[in-house]
């Protein structure tokens, strides 16, 4: 595969997986922080505080999972890598 269409596929599907975190993010925090029937326009200060910190718990998460899958990753890669030089 070319170079440049494989760093345009990886950049696709990188946007792709934000926009579902995202969506994902929203809904369940929404379902957590945010009554089913509303009483007012605006958010209360429990509800917004509900919210901020449901956010900030599901970024973390996110960044720690990524953080960990990448590790994963190089060690997979070397694994593969000192098996492929054993067998040559």
């Amino acid at each position: 595969m070319d170079p440049m269409k494989a760093q345009q596929l990886a950049a696709e599907l990188e946007v792709e997986m934000m926009a579902d975190m995202y969506n994902r993010m929203t809904s369940a925090c929404h379902k957590k922080c945010v009554p089913p029937h509303y009483k007012e326009a605006e958010l209360s200060k429990g509800e917004a505080v509900c919210l901020d910190r449901c956010v900030a718990k599901y970024l973390d998460l996110h960044e720690r999972l990524g953080r960990k899958l990448t590790e994963l990753s190089v060690q997979d890669e070397e694994v593969m890598r000192k098996a492929a030089a054993g067998t040559g």
